[in-house]
């Protein structure tokens, strides 16, 4: 009767995700699996194989690391009475575990390998000679994988090696399953690019023309330790590319900066190297003359904000330049 309602249990909530197309993985899903083991036991039990039938709630404390709660119920285990005082009896019995999961790759459609760890406890009963129950504690570890058809729906294959602290058996099981993944973070949608409005165009009454001063800067963010210029630093690049071929009487110096984090003399080799990175993508990749752009470094001489926190760290990691042209 429990296992009906494990099992009911389980087919309902498979039931009720395919009817919700908010769900999502990730950190705080809940998934929810009903499965079938096949059981090997200790030949020193004097008990035959048999099969566990059950279902499993687990909780994602992250995006990779689940937290889960089974129970199943064997079937077809008969004991062996080796010294014929009771004869062959049919075993029944459950298993209630809890285990820690870490799934590898990333939340999604697709396969995900998994390795597990935790504890167990084993209730038995008609185990020949003995009269009674059979209660057995054991620490388990466990290795499978998961196909993910669609962000809730998976099936999952697995082998679970067990250790009874009690009577120090070691014992396996291998094992299917089906279940449904709910209620995590949803992936961010991507907003409607609105439609540009037309603008009417605007006259201008003709004005005596006086020169003014016109200004660029550049500000290029970096890793930790890294003088490779990011590719979402390439369009401030090229912005100032194209306004010093649109003034080519400019030039500019592009300055190297670092955190304080390491001596002073790698970090000066360091903000060298990332001055010259930019330097090279100037006119390498958008061709501004080489002698009309320099490229000198200042290691960690020259914060701009707190080094003492990550964030101030992150912003002081940087290459600065400006560009400056006279225009009516």
């Amino acid at each position: 009767m429990k296992l009906k309602s494990t099992l009911g249990l389980a087919i309902g909530s498979l039931l009720a995700a395919s009817s919700f197309g908010a769900f999502a993985q990730g950190q705080g899903a809940v998934e929810a699996e009903a499965f079938a083991k096949r059981y090997f036991t200790d030949s020193v039990r004097d008990m035959s194989n048999g099969n566990l039938f059950g279902g499993s709630v687990s909780y994602f404390l992250t995006e990779d690391v689940s937290l889960g709660l089974s129970y199943g119920e064997y079937h077809d285990i008969r004991s062996d009475d080796r010294q014929g005082l009771n004869g062959s009896k049919n075993v029944k019995g459950n298993l209630s575990s809890l285990d820690a999961t870490y799934h590898f790759g990333t939340p999604g459609v697709g396969l995900r390998p998994f390795v597990s760890a935790g504890v167990g406890h084993q209730s038995l009963s008609n185990l020949a000679p003995r009269t009674g129950r059979d209660h057995t504690t054991f620490g388990n570890v466990g290795a499978g994988a998961k196909y993910y058809f669609t962000e809730n729906v998976f099936a999952k294959a697995s082998v679970d090696g067990m250790y009874g602290f009690d009577n120090n058996q070691a014992e396996w099981m291998a094992g299917v399953g089906f279940g449904v993944n709910f209620g995590g973070s949803t992936k961010p949608v991507a907003a409607p690019v609105a439609e540009p409005t037309p603008v009417e165009p605007v006259v201008y009454e003709e004005v005596e023309e006086v020169a003014e001063a016109v200004r660029v800067e550049l500000d290029v963010k970096f890793d930790f330790d890294k003088a490779d210029v990011k590719q979402d630093s390439y369009s401030d690049i090229e912005n100032l590319a194209e306004f010093m071929k649109q003034y080519p009487q400019t030039a500019t110096t592009v300055e190297g900066h670092t955190d304080s984090v390491g001596n002073a003399a790698y970090n000066q080799k360091l903000s060298e190297r990332r001055a010259a990175a930019v330097r090279d993508t100037l006119v390498n990749q958008f061709g501004v003359e080489a002698d009309r752009v320099n490229a000198v470094g200042y290691g960690k001489d020259r914060p701009v904000a707190d080094n003492a926190t990550s964030e101030g760290r992150a912003i002081n990691r940087r290459v600065e330049a400006s560009v400056e042209a006279q225009v009516k």
